[in-house]
Formats: C-alpha cells, sequence, structure tokens
C-alpha cells in the first residue's frame, strides 16, 4: 500500500510540474505577442526609426555599393552622398555599362562625363539604346514640317532638343540652356554663321567648340560645354561634343549678300520654347515614375509650330534660289575644260 501511495504522490507531482511549465510558456507567449504588437502598431514611425538605430548601430562601409531599384522601363541607379564611396561605385558603374551605355544613361540624365556625379540619382533605362532614340520625348513623326527641309527645336521644359527633316525625327539629345537670370530667347530664328572654335564674349578663358550661331546681335548659339544636369549657361545652348559636331555638319548657315553688310538669305529654322520649373524636381526624374512623362505629344507641337511654318517654307525658297543662282554665276564664271587655251 504504502508503495502505491509513493506511486500515486509522484504522478500528481509530475502532473502538476507539466502544468506549471506548460502555463509558463503560454504567459510567455502571451507578452512576446504583446510586445510585438506594440512594437509595430503602437509606437509611432519616429520612434521605431530611433529605437532600431539605437538598439542596432549603423556600420557605414567605405565600398558601399549603390542601390538599383528596378521597377520598370527605366530604374535609379542611387549614388551615395559620401564622397569617399563614390570611386567605387563609379568602378560598379563602369563594370556594369561600356562606355557608349554609360554616355547614354548621362545623356538622358543630361549629364557628361565630367560632371557625371552631379545627381544623387541617376535614371537608367533597363534596355540601353545607345541611340537614344527608344527614350525620345519628341513626336518621331510631325506631318506639319513635312515640307521643312531641315528644323532644330530646343525644349526649356526638359532641357533637350530634336532635329527634324521633313517632319522626321532623325536626332534628339540633351542640352544645358540659359540659367534663371541668363534665360535663352524664346521663338523662331535661324542658323547664320558656324566656327570650329569660338571665343566667349563673356569671358576669353571660355573656349566653344563647334559653335553655330542663331541670335548674331546677341551672341547666342549652341556648342559643345559643359552639362552640369540643369540649365546653366549665359543664355547659349550648351551640347555633347557629338551632338555639336553633328549639328555643325547638318544646319545651314545664312547666305550674305557681297560685303557681309546683309543677309541674302537664311539658314536652318530653329525654335527655342516652353519654360523650365526651377526649383522644382528635374524633369527627367519623374520618368521613374511614368516613362512618359517628359513626352510632347504631336497636338502640341503642332499648335506651336503652325503660325511660323509659312515663315520656314518662305526662307528654305528663297534660300535654295540664292543658292541655285550662286552655284550658276560660279559655273558660268569657270570656262569649261574644253574652252581653256592650250598650254604652249
Amino acid at each position: 500500500m504504502k508503495n502505491i501511495s509513493v506511486k500515486k504522490n509522484f504522478l500528481y507531482a509530475l502532473v502538476c510540474a507539466v502544468f506549471l511549465v506548460s502555463c509558463k510558456k503560454e504567459i510567455e507567449k502571451i507578452n512576446d505577442t504583446f510586445k510585438d504588437t506594440v512594437t509595430t502598431s503602437d509606437v509611432p514611425e519616429a520612434e521605431k526609426d530611433s529605437v532600431k538605430k539605437d538598439s542596432v548601430p549603423v556600420v557605414k562601409k567605405e565600398s558601399e555599393p549603390p542601390v538599383m531599384q528596378e521597377n520598370g522601363f527605366y530604374n535609379a541607379f542611387v549614388i551615395p552622398k559620401d564622397k569617399k564611396t563614390r570611386d567605387s561605385v563609379y568602378s560598379i558603374f563602369s563594370k556594369k555599362y561600356n562606355e557608349q551605355e554609360r554616355t547614354a544613361i548621362l545623356a538622358l540624365n543630361r549629364l557628361d562625363s565630367k560632371s557625371k556625379w552631379n545627381a544623387d540619382t541617376l535614371v537608367v533605362p533597363a534596355k540601353i539604346d545607345t541611340t537614344l532614340m527608344s527614350y525620345s520625348p519628341f513626336p518621331m513623326q510631325l506631318d506639319i514640317l513635312s515640307g521643312v527641309k531641315k528644323f532644330v527645336i530646343f525644349s526649356y521644359p526638359i532641357q533637350a532638343y530634336g532635329v527634324y527633316s521633313n517632319g522626321s525625327l532623325v536626332k534628339w539629345g540633351p542640352t544645358s540652356m540659359g540659367k534663371k537670370t541668363a534665360q535663352t530667347t524664346r521663338g523662331l530664328t535661324f542658323a547664320n554663321w558656324k566656327k570650329k572654335l569660338s571665343i566667349s564674349t563673356v569671358s576669353s578663358e571660355w573656349k566653344l567648340p563647334y559653335n553655330f550661331n542663331i541670335h548674331n546681335i546677341g551672341g547666342i548659339g549652341w556648342h559643345e560645354y559643359t552639362l552640369p544636369g540643369y540649365p546653366a549657361s549665359h543664355s547659349c545652348l550648351r551640347l555633347l561634343r557629338k551632338d555639336a559636331q553633328w549639328l555643325y555638319s547638318y544646319a545651314d548657315t545664312w547666305i550674305l549678300n557681297p560685303g557681309g553688310a546683309t543677309t541674302k538669305a537664311r539658314g536652318t529654322a530653329v525654335m527655342v520654347f516652353g519654360d523650365y520649373k526651377w526649383g522644382g524636381r528635374r524633369p527627367w526624374k519623374k520618368l521613374l515614375d511614368d516613362p512618359n512623362a517628359n513626352n510632347i505629344s504631336v497636338e502640341e507641337l503642332t499648335k506651336l509650330l503652325e503660325p511660323d511654318v509659312p515663315k520656314m517654307l518662305k526662307e528654305q525658297a528663297n534660300r535654295e534660289k540664292v543658292a541655285d543662282s550662286i552655284k550658276t554665276a560660279r559655273a558660268m564664271a569657270t570656262p569649261a575644260a574644253s574652252e581653256k587655251p592650250l598650254e604652249p
């Protein structure tokens, strides 16, 4: 009997112990759940951030990699603010993209290679087109310009230029136009003279390669110069070197009367239009939210250009007439090979 009693007491004690352990675990589970609930729901966002920062100290690595946020047609390549990390970031950028691809990416951000880190974030296409034509903000076809053989347009709002031949877009690219205190003149004008290397009238230290004047009195033209990612010039239209070279060969100059005092015919038609949102978000960064954010519609450009197209066509016809007459006069002034006197 005594053994039976001992066994009963042992079993009773064992059951009690199991019960107590189970209750303790349940209480701890409830407490943990309560703590989690308070941490995630009841604590304000600012307090949550401070708790995380206090409990887990942030150790900043010297070679912190850039963040590539992939969200669709355009991605964000985030550049760290710390200057010490920028060399490593550029190394990653250079390994990921070749030279032509890097040039295209910087162009989309209105930057040249010298100013590549002026931006805190680079807008990067998911698929790189080094011609940039896949990302054109200008419409590919403008029927209103079908009769205009050559036309160059500059958009202030998106800091970009486009080139149309008989209404078809043949090229576009980045620009840096006049800063807020020295804005580029808007409206229709015509290309005047060109020079492979001009010296700025503002400062003799400023060399302007492939300069093409469009406002002779004001000394305004397009040329190669630094593209910092925003309007920064003294009224001129800055371009990448390869774009300045291309336009230097593409556009037609004026034709002057003998002596050069007056204009006999005007050059290629040029339009500067719109207003830049000073102090606002850079227009190209909006592409991260909407790949069509910078697009200019056919309707908008048609409405803009319609009043000036007759003048473009008139000047174009006059230039062709003048050029033909000069060509004919030169041909008549040069004796044919058969008419040359024989050498003794």
